[in-house]
């Protein structure tokens, strides 16, 4: 015979217990088989492994030595299948997601604080990437899922809606454009603009804007992110356009926002896999919970 779990196990429950009879009862397992098995075990092994005396059984000095070992393996053996059957559900493993800043800044937050309270042994690895870098990714498999800002793009993947939210005008206090409540994007060109990076929604959208418009787009500085914007249009560098929530985050007294009549102004946030029936149980969980309050699904 070879070692197994039901014999180590068995042999385990016998020195526990002091008898076979009562091993036998609580593993629900005749006398006569546990018997067999440890004097198997025993042939196997070449060694004796048990006293058997009036009094009970006891182990050996070789028996004392599988005692020890045979239960290290048969917890270790529990926690592995523990944790696969975890896995199976979904609680248990890594997600690797990508998310652009306007997601991170409005809406995840509350949403991976949730799964990490009904997930805790699920590790996140959240990298914070540009629209157009989150596509790629999907499409080359190096990311499970992305939430990005729709925009034009031909890579195979599958999309549901997200999330929504307003883009607005940020401006200095002192600015001209501080007077108004509301404007049409037009109006900003006149004026200098702190932007994204190109790969953002945000700056594809204004871009095309300035172009259809046959205007030139003056962009003073660029960033990676929406507090470096709001802290310099606060200083009095520029102006910029950015998610309306965004702007309630920071600490920027010297601003003021302004509404924006473009009918863009409306954006549509989407979550993004390659396969969804290719998700880890894990990450079809983070999925699920990610379009729990989603308006309705894209694609």
């Amino acid at each position: 015979m070879k070692l197994d779990l039901l014999t180590l196990k068995l042999f385990v429950r016998v020195l526990e217990e002091g008898t076979i009879s009562k091993a036998a009862e609580l593993e629900h397992i005749a006398s006569a088989a546990v018997s067999r098995r440890l004097a198997d075990l025993e042939h196997h092994l070449d060694t004796p492994l048990l006293h058997r005396t009036n009094k009970g059984i006891s182990p050996t000095p070789a028996g004392v030595e599988l005692l020890y070992r045979a239960r290290a393996l048969l917890n270790n053996a529990y926690d592995l299948e523990t944790r696969l059957h975890a896995y199976a559900k979904g609680q248990h493993g890594q997600v690797h997601i990508m998310a652009n800043t306007s997601a991170v800044t409005q809406f995840l937050p509350a949403v991976l604080g949730q799964f990490a309270q009904q997930f805790p042994q699920v590790q996140l690895q959240l990298e914070e990437k540009s629209s157009l870098d989150i596509i790629n990714a999907l499409s080359e498999g190096k990311t499970e899922i992305g939430i990005f800002t729709r925009l034009p793009f031909q890579a195979s993947i599958e999309t549901f809606t997200f999330r929504h939210d307003e883009l607005v005008a940020l401006v200095p206090q002192s600015h001209p454009l501080a007077q108004f409540t509301e404007i049409d994007f037009i109006q900003t060109l006149d004026y200098a603009h702190i932007s994204l990076f190109a790969g953002t929604h945000i700056h594809y959208q204004i871009s095309k804007i300035a172009m259809e418009h046959n205007r030139a787009l003056s962009i003073q500085t660029e960033v990676s992110g929406y507090d470096a914007m709001c802290l310099l249009i606060n200083a009095g560098i520029g102006i910029g356009i950015l998610p309306r929530e965004s702007t309630q985050i920071y600490h920027i007294p010297n601003t003021r926002t302004i509404a924006l009549r473009d009918a863009w102004r409306s954006r549509e946030l989407l979550v993004g896999v390659r396969k969804q029936s290719e998700l880890s149980p894990s990450a079809a969980s983070l999925l699920a919970l990610l379009l729990a309050e989603a308006p309705t699904q894209a694609q």
